[in-house]
């Protein structure tokens, strides 16, 4: 038994690494090519930055992070230069302060520090939280998996593009990762409230916990004497940050209402993948024919205890439909479709069994998913065996297939619909328990 383990460790250390290559030498080396022959301005390009000059700016020195000011200041960072409209080859993004502005609670400890420590302990922040990101959705998966099992989940983890992507943007939707795991986690162990403050925590990105935090609401309320505390930690927790944001800049709320108008509109409307896909009508009318879908099955386990195989199901599939339909299809998003692709894991050989068509589905939706690091496999390769410039549009081949596993996972979650089918049974035939 422990001879598979192993090579399935070692096939995902060379997954990673080709991954790892592939990024740093031959996506990195297209664009700092394609820079230097078109004009594009390169920085720091951290996305850490402009929310971390904005914090800088707001509790050292008073000033407006959503200013126009500071948006330039922010640019000569990001970019090494401010925009200028007048060059065509200039980015569209204006890498304005376009978050909440209660974000500056949690980077406030790093304003003092100069921004390239900052980077590199940011960096290694962000690689622990993805690793207790996979653990903490194994534990409330309820997967046991051995410790050769459990490496090569976390070495795949941390080598996918999307993570990687994250890891050198310096994403804080990795953050948001972690927290919506530890919370999900807490939850399943009984931990209502400290759950609820983890949620609210991550409401940094709203777009990302919106969805979530509507079902986790119907569940409390389903339930209300004995979930209370989730609602009471989690509505407390976001009201006592947006007062705080109030007392430092009143009239924040209207800002970030304009800064995210405008973030959309030179970011060419910021569509979602269902909208990507489609068209931006249709994508609408996608989006909410998947949310009534979606609502119908949150009823239906609303009443699901937190430890149940139901209730994890659920929240799994709900984070995986708020990938397709949040307004932005950047792959770095992803992190939050890693419990459905482990859930699908941990139970692949039970839709294994079913039918020949059920494989087909299955193994169409796994090589969606594997399709980056077989890509970046023979990019890696071929980027140590040939000059760069024989590679010159190959860089794009690994990302073909991004847009199309948010669906693939949806798909796998489907395969555990038997198993959701007998949980919702069992609800029916016992009485409601508690959390």
């Amino acid at each position: 038994m422990r001879e598979p383990g192993i090579r399935r460790l070692l096939l995902a250390l060379a997954l990673a690494a080709s991954m790892w290559i592939y990024v740093q030498h031959v996506m990195v080396g297209h664009q700092l090519a394609e820079a230097a022959q078109r004009d594009i301005p390169r920085g720091n390009l951290s996305d850490l930055y402009p929310r971390w000059l904005g914090t800088r700016e707001l509790l050292l020195r008073h000033r407006n992070p959503y200013s126009p000011q500071i948006t330039r200041e922010i640019q000569s960072g990001y970019y090494g230069r401010p925009l200028d409209p007048s060059r065509p080859n200039d980015p569209k993004d204006q890498q304005a302060f376009a978050y909440p502005l209660y974000v500056v609670f949690l980077l406030a400890p790093t304003i003092t520090l100069p921004f390239p420590m900052v980077q590199i302990g940011f960096f290694w922040l962000l690689v622990v939280a993805t690793i207790v990101t996979v653990l903490l959705w194994l534990r409330t998966l309820h997967w046991p998996a051995p410790w050769a099992t459990t490496a090569t989940l976390i070495l795949l983890t941390l080598g996918s593009f999307q993570v990687l992507q994250g890891l050198k943007l310096q994403q804080l939707t990795l953050v948001v990762g972690a927290l919506i795991a530890g919370s999900v986690a807490l939850l399943a162990t009984d931990h209502l409230f400290a759950a609820g403050i983890l949620l609210a925590l991550a409401t940094i990105k709203p777009q990302l916990v919106a969805p979530l935090a509507a079902w986790l609401m119907l569940w409390v309320v389903s339930d209300w004497p004995r979930r209370r505390d989730f609602a009471l930690a989690f509505g407390g927790t976001l009201a006592a940050l947006m007062a705080g944001a109030q007392l430092l800049l009143p009239g924040w709320m209207g800002q970030f209402r304009q800064a995210v108008s405008e973030y959309r509109q030179y970011n060419n409307g910021a569509l979602s993948v269902l909208q990507f896909l489609t068209s931006p009508l249709w994508g609408d009318v996608l989006a909410i024919l998947a949310l009534l879908a979606l609502a119908r099955l949150c009823w239906k386990l609303r009443r699901a205890p937190a430890s149940s195989t139901a209730f994890g199901w659920i929240t799994v599939l709900v984070l995986a439909v708020t990938i397709l339909i949040a307004p932005k299809t950047s792959p770095y998003n992803h992190v939050l479709l890693l419990p459905g692709v482990l859930l699908a894991a941990q139970h692949w050989r039970i839709a294994w069994g079913r039918s020949s068509a059920t494989r087909v589905t299955f193994l169409g939706a796994a090589f969606v998913l594997f399709w980056p690091w077989l890509a970046a496999l023979s990019l890696a390769i071929f980027s140590m065996i040939l000059p760069a410039t024989a590679l010159p549009k190959a860089w794009i081949v690994p990302v073909y297939t991004m847009l199309v596993i948010p669906f693939a996972v949806c798909v796998l979650l489907a395969f555990n619909l038997r198993a959701l089918r007998e949980s919702i049974s069992e609800m029916k035939s016992a009485p409601a328990t508690g959390s």
